[in-house]
This record gives structure tokens, sequence and C-alpha cells, in this order.
């Protein structure tokens, strides 16, 4: 326990989380294992991403040419399943921290994937399980698909997005629990950990998917889709070939308990008052932390003032005889609340990249549908598949990381002798304005194509596919700056055991941006059928649509989350300062309340300080 005594807590402008491990000890800790595991983990995401992306880059082809979706409802599919993916990894995140672990997680959601992914195959292989084919073209309405057929399509997605629940919150964390982040060289591996990640499975997938969705287009969708079955099969060999360098922590109890539990306890205290730390007359329960447990202590700090309520002993009635709570769901530690705290201040970062991550789901549907309907003729024998659009933002993007990690990096450090990298509110303010230029152009681009079919009478245009090269580049440049420096931002913000729960709130937000995006589609969809001639968006064919509409409005709403980041978020955000590689005594440092130490540490953890007052 401890009394609101200054001595005993930190100082009110002490108010940062932690990054880094605690101080190595003198026992016999396994070193981390740094490179030499990261390897089998990037393998494993390698071709576990071959396979998922391959049926996300083609599955608006897949369900239009094979299920005869069309129009707002298969946009919804999508959407829905996409983001079901996503806000499964909060599903993962739990049972990775309260029960399995990251590796066991990773695993069974791997296996999951493999599953679901025969199962897709199997709809492509057995033609009892698909409506008739029906030409997009024909006046004549399409059969429509099966409830039982739409059942065996939507278990098999399911299983995908029960994987992709297992996989996504625990890869990153699971990458990162292989560097030791106490030491210079641990905290510099780190910090090209998210780079390369990205690179290394985004390469390959450009690699693969050329091939992958090239024959599920135009040779045969059983083929295409049994090879990322294949792959996925390898991803799990691989994964387990690595399993004796792996670096495994332990499961220590899901925060998400720990917040929910800190939520309770603060509502039936709310009533008590929370002073100053220097003044303040409570006494609060922070015991030490448990032995072996290998996280940061994090002191008591002023930000959201209202949660310390939940640490105040209100009574020795709520202590038993060895110092612990009678009821952990009214009386929690200082420790679980300052991770509550943590979690609050990286919200509204997270937030201000859901508007950037809508804009990215556009190319994923519309974006294609529009492919599906552009000359897509590359020399007289050659179509162009829409699936291979996606292959265009992944380039980008892997361009852009390589010109950044092996050009801009190495040449800023030769020409001024210190390592300087574009700090996280520039990177994520570039990607937002990214984003708005994608919408932009993907509006004037629709505008073109369609004016050229109606002019010709046409259900393909006229106009190249290659038109749409500029907004798909656009997208894949939105999630190199943006998505990219999020998913830093929150796995080296929290605390280490709350790795998981960084990797499921940026999967979160994904799922948020793609279930706003399908509510968007509705709402115009539903407005403009009451009021317009025609509805913006309920067409098979493009050509009777506002779609270009639809795509300003979504750079609007792209523009607000650029006000929104820039006048509010940012403020959560500071430059990264520049620093030697050399170690600077993080860990050990850590009570220290020099001012400028206070500084760096939190420019380093990248969260401005706020006071309330």
């Amino acid at each position: 326990m401890e009394k609101g005594d200054p001595s005993s807590s930190s100082s009110p402008n002490d108010q940062y989380c932690a990054i880094s491990s605690p101080p190595p000890s003198s026992g016999h800790e396994r070193k981390a294992g740094g490179w030499r595991s990261i390897k089998y983990i990037l393998g494993n995401e390698s071709f576990e991403k071959l396979a998922s992306m391959s049926l996300i880059g083609n599955i608006t082809v897949y369900l239009s040419m094979q299920y005869n979706l069309s129009g707002v409802f298969l946009v919804t599919v999508v959407n829905v399943w996409s983001g079901f993916s996503n806000v499964s990894s909060l599903a993962g995140a739990f049972v990775s921290d309260a029960y399995l672990g990251k590796f066991y997680t990773l695993l069974c959601g791997t296996i999951a994937s493999l599953l679901g992914m025969g199962i897709i195959t199997l709809t492509a292989g057995i033609n009892a399980f698909r409506p008739s084919h029906c030409d997009p073209e024909s006046t004549i309405e399409c059969p429509k698909a099966l409830d039982w057929q739409l059942g065996i399509l939507f278990t098999g997605l399911g299983l995908l997005s029960i994987g992709a629940g297992g996989i996504r919150p625990c890869n990153i964390a699971f990458g990162a629990d292989q560097f030791d982040t106490r030491t210079a060289k641990g905290k510099a591996q780190m910090e090209s950990f998210f780079n390369w990640w990205y690179f290394c499975f985004t390469f390959a997938l450009i690699l693969a998917l050329t091939a992958v969705v090239y024959i599920q287009t135009s040779v045969s969708w059983t083929l295409g889709f049994a090879i990322p079955t294949i792959c996925l099969f390898f991803s799990i060999s691989i994964f387990l070939l690595g399993r004796h360098t792996y670096i495994n922590v332990t499961p220590q109890g899901s925060v998400f308990t720990d917040i929910l539990k800190v939520i309770a306890a603060a509502f039936r205290k709310r009533r008590r008052i929370v002073g100053p730390i220097e003044t303040d007359d409570n006494s609060f329960y922070d015991p030490p932390l448990t032995a072996g447990v290998s996280e940061l202590k994090l002191p008591r700090t002023e930000r959201f003032k209202f949660f310390d309520k939940a640490a105040i002993i209100t009574s020795p009635d709520e202590l038993d005889n060895e110092g612990r709570p009678k009821n952990e769901w009214r009386l929690c530690s200082v420790q679980q609340v300052e991770q509550l705290k943590c979690l609050v201040a990286v919200l509204p970062v997270g937030v201000s990249v859901i508007g950037a991550f809508m804009t990215m789901d556009q190319n994923n549907t519309f974006g294609v549908l529009q492919a599906m309907q552009m000359d897509r003729r590359i020399g007289p024998h050659f179509l162009f598949p829409p699936g291979w659009m996606t292959i265009v933002s992944m380039v980008a993007l892997s361009i852009w990381i390589y010109i950044y990690e092996m050009i801009y990096i190495p040449r800023t450090k030769k020409m001024t002798g210190k390592e300087k990298r574009l700090s996280m509110r520039q990177r994520i303010i570039i990607g937002i304005v990214m984003s708005i230029l994608a919408m932009v152009v993907s509006g004037i681009v629709e505008r073109q194509r369609r004016s050229a079919a109606t002019k010709r009478g046409t259900f393909i245009s006229p106009t190249t596919i290659f038109f749409l090269f500029p907004q798909f580049c656009l997208s894949g440049l939105t999630e190199a700056f943006a998505a990219v420096a999020i998913m830093e931002f929150l796995t080296m913000q929290l605390s280490e055991n709350m790795r998981t729960v960084a990797g499921a709130i940026f999967f979160l937000c994904l799922s948020i941006a793609s279930y706003i995006g399908s509510a968007i589609v509705n709402v115009i969809h539903s407005i403009t059928e009451k009021t317009c001639k025609s509805p913006w968006l309920g067409n098979h064919d493009l050509n009777k649509n506002k779609l270009d509409y639809y795509y300003f409005i979504i750079a609007g709403l792209a523009t607000l989350n650029l006000v929104y980041f820039s006048f509010f978020a940012t403020h959560y955000v500071v430059s990264k300062p520049e620093r030697e590689t050399k170690d600077d005594g993080f860990a050990s440092s850590h009570s220290s309340h020099d001012s400028e130490f206070k500084r760096v540490l939190d420019e380093e953890r990248g969260l401005t300080i706020h006071e309330h007052k």
C-alpha cells in the first residue's frame, strides 16, 4: 500500500506509460530470440498473408462472378466479413493473454484459416455449392444463391475470420517479444522491425499473388484457391520449425478483465474525491509486482483521475489477512489503473486513422468493380485480372518502405551523423492526406470511365484499366504512412503485457472503418433510391450508378478526419527526438525526476503530457 506521498509516487509531470521491459536481472534469463526467431515468424506471416490476401484481393470478383452477388449486398457482405475478421482480434487478444499465450493462439488461428480456406476451395470445386453461372452483361436477372449455398460460403469465411482473430493481434506482438528492448541494439531492431515486417510479406505477396490471382480469374477458381490452402499448410510448418528459438511470454491474465474491474470499482467509488498526488490523503492499493512478471511498474499519474478511485482503500476490511483485495471488482491496484490510463490515452490516435482505413476499403470493393468494367487488354491476347489491382497498392507500399529504410535513412545519417526518421505525427498526417487524394482521384477516374462507356453505349468502358493505378498507389501509400505509424505507435506506447491489446486496437479500428463504410453505402443507397431517378449505388451496372459522387463524399469525410487529427489527436503524438543509438539507461533511470530525462522519455514513448487541472 502507499499513502498519497510524493516520495512514494510520481510527480504530476510523470505521466508516462511503459514502452520497455524492466531492468535486466542478475538471474539466468534467456536472451531474446532476435532475428533468428523473426525469420520463422516472417515466413509464417508471409505464407498466411499469401493465402488470406489472395482471397481478400479477389473476393469481390469471386462473389460477383460465381455467386451472382452485386451492388449494395455485395459490398455489405465484403465489408461485414472484413469487419468481423478485424473485430475478432479482440477475442484473440483475450484468449492469448488469459489462456493460450501468443504462440498457441497464432497456431490455432492459422489452423482455423486452413480449414476456412479449404471450405472456400470446395465451394469453387463443387458446382452444386454455387448458383448457376450468369452473364453480367445480360439483361435477364441472374439466379440468386440459395440459403444453404450462402451458408456454406459464410462458414468458410467465418472460419477465416476466426483464424484472423487469432493471428492479427498476436503476430506483431509475438515478433516484438523476440527483441530485448532493454538494450540499444534491441531498440534499434524494434524500430526497423515494423517496416520490415510489412515489407517482407508484402514483397512475397506481390510475387505470389500475381500468379495466384491470375490462376483464379483466368485458369481455375478451384486451383486458385487450392494454392493458398497449401500455402497455409506451409505457414504452419514453418512456424513450428522455429518453435525452439522463440521467446514465449507466459499468459498473465487478460488486460481486458483488469480494465472492466477498474471501471466497475471506480464507478462504485465515484463519490470519492481524488486530489493532487502531493496532497492526496487517500490510501492507495499499490503492491509490488508478482515475482517473475516481466513488466515495468507504473507509478500513479495525474491523468484521468476518475480511474484512481478504483485503487482507493476505503476500509481495512477491503483487504484480507495477506493484504490482498477481498473483492477485485471493488479494489484494484495502481498498476491496473495506470494500464487503463495508458489505453485511454492512445485511443484518440487510434480513432484518427479510421477515416484513412475507410478509404482503403473502397478499392477492395468499388475499385475492383471499376476494374471489371474497364478495358483490361494488354496486348492482343492478355486480360489484366481485376484482382491484380491490389498488387498495385502493395507495390507502392513496398517501394516507399524500401526507399525509406535503404535510401532515405542511410543518406540522412551520412549527411548529419544522426539517424533521422519521419516522426509518427508526420507519417500519420501524410497518410491521411494520401487517403483524401485517393478518393478525389477515384471520383475523377470513375467520372471519366462512366462517361466513356455511356458515349459508346457498352457495358465495358473503353477507358484503360491503367487509369486506376494512381488511386491504388495512393491507397498503398496511405497504408505505408498511416497504418505502419499507428501500428508502431500502439505497440511501442503500451506496456509489454499489453502488446496483444495494441494489435487488437489496430484491427478494431480497421473493423470500425469497414462497418462505417458499409453503413454509409446503405444509407446513401436508401436516400438516393427515394430522392433520385436512379440510386447512386444500387445497380449491377456501374454505368447506371453515380459512384463518383460517393467517392467525393468519402473524400469529404477523410478531410474532416484530417481536421480532427490536426487539431485534437495530434496533441497525443510528438516528434520523436533525434538520439544516439547508445544505451540511454532508460530502465535503470526509471525513477528519476530530472526534467530533461522526463522530456526525452515522454517523446520516446510518443505521448504528449496532459495535465488535468
